[in-house]
């Protein structure tokens, strides 16, 4: 594992954004669900697509406060065009966990 300084971690804006809108995305290689998510007044709404379909439904997104790097530059997902990436960790099986906040804060909050 190689270490970074803390001025390269302060490179890394992550927010806290709220999903506003989740639809499935059939296209994907991988099974995956489109997210669109509010990260509040500076930075606005961004979508992102995430490979979260073994815990999550598109459905009981909605309202999720979720936490995603904001300063990516954006990536063609297939023919969806992702523009922040949401954090997640892995369960035993591999399945994708969203990281969030476990108290109510306000979207576009940045972790520090």
């Amino acid at each position: 594992m190689d270490n970074i300084n803390f001025d390269d971690f302060l490179k890394v804006d992550v927010r806290v954004g709220r999903v506003i809108k989740a639809e499935a995305y059939p296209e994907a290689r991988v099974p995956a669900i489109k997210l669109w998510i509010d990260f509040g007044d500076e930075i606005g709404e961004k979508k992102t697509s995430a490979q979260i379909t073994a815990h999550y439904t598109p459905e009981a997104l909605i309202g999720k406060e979720v936490m995603a790097v904001v300063n990516f530059p954006p990536r063609q997902i297939g023919k969806f065009m992702s523009e922040v990436l949401v954090l997640g960790v892995p369960d035993p099986k591999g399945g994708v966990v969203l990281l969030s906040p476990d108290q109510d804060v306000p979207v576009g909050g940045r972790m520090h």
